[in-house]
């Protein structure tokens, strides 16, 4: 997603679309939203701009209710050009840009009437995460870079610090030299989801590592002028959530994790294998970094491997008649039914 987006219409209109949506962007900011939020809200609106402006409106105020309608039934039949339709999350995003706006219009007299006051969002699908690996799978991938090369070194810190802290990867991306506090074994994430800032803990494993790479791999890196981000690109530049994402699909492939997800499998994995060590889910949800318990909780639909160890134990039908517990269809069974689940599921 661009970080600005031309909104169609007279930029020398004061009421005309680019200015409306400039000064919105700048009061989001004042409010202290994100820029990565406030971005998509811009592009959000662009979008209706660009559809409004071609039908010949290029005014907020000269903007209807039928008109609102009609542009949400033209997102609900629009086709990408790979033909599939926008997902119901897309629609809802672009709607809920559009009623925040007009909210504000007519908060500010900028619009007599709000539009989109009454305007039904679509239902979005309740998300699930994905399942995440095993430490045995965990291990298969982390013996993956070639530890001979700088970018290899560099890649297995990257993955460790996944493991470890559970991080996002556009969290990991902006992550500076100054925000790991090995001694304490403490992280800061200065740009979490929603601009929120949080601590997490990393573990030793993967400060060893960290203390590796910034000896041996990073130096050799770093171009002038270093502004301390801490993971690098082979051309000194700071890595991007999409290179991130595409090493850690490489990294998987080859460790044969065929399972959708890349770096959020990391961070689902974490917050499984936490779950079945015993955590608290309201841990898990600082350690996440969820605004709302209930998304936290849909943890628990994944952490299964406690859950089947008690089955063994105490279900009589998971016994055989001969008395031997049963072999891996139930494993198999367990897989294909968070398979279900994943296919239902986006990442958070």
């Amino acid at each position: 997603m661009p970080a600005k987006h031309v909104v169609a219409g007279d930029s020398a209109d004061v009421e005309g679309m680019p200015a409306s949506v400039e000064e919105f962007c700048a009061h989001l900011a004042r409010r202290g939203y994100s820029p990565k939020t406030i971005a998509r809200y811009r592009v959000s609106l662009a979008l209706f701009a660009d559809w409004s402006t071609a039908r010949g409106v290029d005014r907020p105020r000269d903007v209807t209710r039928a008109m609102v309608e009609r542009y949400q039934a033209h997102l609900l039949a629009y086709r990408q050009p790979n033909g599939k339709p926008l997902t119901v999350r897309s629609q809802m995003a672009r709607l809920v840009a559009l009623r925040q706006w007009f909210a504000w219009l007519a908060r500010t007299h900028r619009v007599l009437l709000n539009p989109a006051s009454d305007l039904d969002l679509p239902r979005v699908p309740r998300w699930q995460p994905r399942s995440g690996m095993t430490i045995g799978e965990v291990e298969r991938v982390m013996a993956e870079p070639d530890l001979d090369t700088i970018t290899g070194l560099r890649d297995r810190t990257i993955l460790e610090v996944f493991y470890s802290t559970g991080v996002r990867a556009s969290e990991l991306a902006d992550l500076a030299i100054a925000d790991l506090d090995m001694p304490r074994g403490v992280m800061a994430v200065r740009y979490g989801k929603g601009g929120k800032p949080r601590m997490v803990p990393i573990a030793e494993r993967a400060t060893a590592w960290c203390e590796k790479y910034l000896l041996d791999s990073r130096p050799q890196l770093a171009v002038p002028p270093d502004d301390g981000r801490l993971f690098l690109n082979d051309r000194g530049r700071p890595l991007t959530a999409k290179v991130l994402t595409a090493m850690a699909r490489k990294y998987l492939d080859g460790a044969g994790i065929t399972r959708p997800g890349a770096c959020h499998l990391f961070r689902h994995t974490a917050a499984t294998l936490m779950l079945e060590g015993g955590a608290d889910i309201r841990y898990i949800q600082d350690f996440l970094g969820h605004a709302d318990l209930n998304t936290t909780q849909l943890y628990t639909h994944v952490s299964i491997g406690a859950l089947k160890a008690v089955h063994q134990r105490s279900h009589p039908g998971a016994r055989s008649e001969a008395g031997a517990t049963l072999d891996s269809d139930w494993e198999q069974q367990a897989d294909a039914l968070l398979a279900a689940i994943d296919a239902e599921g986006d990442e958070d």
